[in-house]
């Protein structure tokens, strides 16, 4: 089962307890809920905030291929996943991204939550911009889209 969504932060905000929400089941015995939030260092800037900006309907395709295909690679078949990102500027501290899984093993939670973000960072259409406190901002080096 999977739940995936591209929040625009102006008109409501993401919520770890719809996460929970969705995941919550007796059938598994283990659950992580992770975030991503804004922190105030990167590469030795200080930030203020981030600009979240995505091709929405890549995004969410990219977010479903990577939920397939973890029932091959991974070899858990049996899990509820659920992955929502923000669209727009969030401030330090602020949640940009929520992953929440469900598997009947805690080891395969871990294993899914782990995979399933790293592959969002390298393949899903999403690009940020710091804003930093001197006030500069600048868009961060992103991956490319793959025409695939």
């Amino acid at each position: 089962m999977l739940h995936t969504r591209i929040i625009d932060i102006k008109v409501e905000k993401i919520k770890s307890s719809n996460a929970e929400d969705f995941i919550r089941s007796s059938k598994y015995g283990a659950s992580i809920i992770f975030t991503g939030t804004v922190r105030n260092i990167n590469e030795n800037k200080e930030v203020t905030g981030i600009t979240y900006d995505s091709h929405d309907e890549m995004v969410l395709k990219s977010f479903e291929e990577i939920y397939k295909e973890t029932g091959d690679k991974l070899d858990i078949k049996d899990k509820v996943v659920f992955i929502e990102h923000i669209k727009g500027y969030i401030g330090l501290g602020e949640t940009s991204i929520i992953i929440a899984v469900a598997c009947k093993h805690r080891d395969q939670a871990y294993v899914l939550s782990r995979y399933i973000i790293e592959e969002i960072k390298k393949r899903s259409p999403i690009w940020k911009k710091e804003h930093y406190k001197n006030e500069d901002s600048e868009w961060l080096k992103g991956n490319p889209i793959n025409a695939n």
